[in-house]
């Protein structure tokens, strides 16, 4: 059994992988889906300082006080920020990180310095319509099903913009553990993910692609699962 530990992306929370638990645990393998601060059902502690560092706090603190050892950190759009920080900070339990759809930063990285064309528009709407620190959640994919989207809509909550402002800090270089990458291929105009496929594939990570929009823990649990079930193993 692999245990795979999700850092969720922006605007989401533990709640968006709902599906993917029955699939992993069907495969024999146990899927863990903490809630980042100030998102989902713990939107009630939302707040302008929270930022990178206390989201990678939130998914260490997950590991240590549930005894997770040996996990497979995914790590979703935003949380590959976050996976790549629990990935350097708690090195003796983490046994390899896939990223789906995600940033893949080094040492510095922020979400607008690597997608600089968003700081404008994003912070316009933070100031307009987000008392100038929570970031309007995004439209879902034009393919998201109606059933989809009439439930995980209405659950996508506003972004602290401290989020993407902080560079993350590697306090022990890069992580160096096996890293995956699923590139999701059914894209819109703005392909902000394919450099991050071109970097894992220059630099010898497995790397997969995946015919769906940029959320197949919502549109294709089942084709990430068997990809996810292929990952664990690899490294068993």
């Amino acid at each position: 059994m692999a245990i795979f530990v999700v850092a969720h992306g922006a605007w989401s929370a533990g709640w968006a992988w709902k599906k993917m638990r029955s699939r992993m645990a069907e495969r024999g393998h146990h899927i863990v889906t903490p809630t980042q601060t100030g998102l989902g059902e713990r939107a009630h502690l939302a707040q302008p300082d929270i930022d990178l560092e206390l989201h990678i706090a939130d998914i260490l603190g997950v590991l240590e006080y549930e005894d997770l050892d040996d996990v497979i950190i995914v790590g979703h759009s935003y949380g590959g920020m976050v996976a790549t920080g629990v990935a350097d900070r708690a090195r003796e339990r983490v046994a390899a990180i896939v990223y789906v759809d995600a940033y893949a930063p080094g040492d510095g990285d922020s979400i607008f310095s690597l997608t600089p064309h968003r700081r404008e528009p994003m912070t316009a709407a933070a100031a307009a319509h987000g008392e100038g620190w929570k970031i309007p959640p995004t439209e879902m994919p034009a393919d998201t099903s109606d059933e989809d989207r009439a439930w995980a809509a209405p659950k996508r909550l506003p972004q602290p913009i401290k989020t993407f402002n902080q560079p993350l800090k590697l306090l022990h270089g890069e992580p160096i553990v096996p890293s995956h990458y699923i590139y999701c291929a059914r894209r819109p105009a703005d392909d902000r993910f394919r450099p991050f496929l071109e970097r894992a594939r220059a630099e010898g990570w497995s790397t997969y692609e995946i015919d769906s929009s940029h959320n197949p823990h919502i549109n294709m649990p089942d084709e990430l699962a068997e990809i996810f079930d292929e990952i664990a193993k690899s490294i068993s």
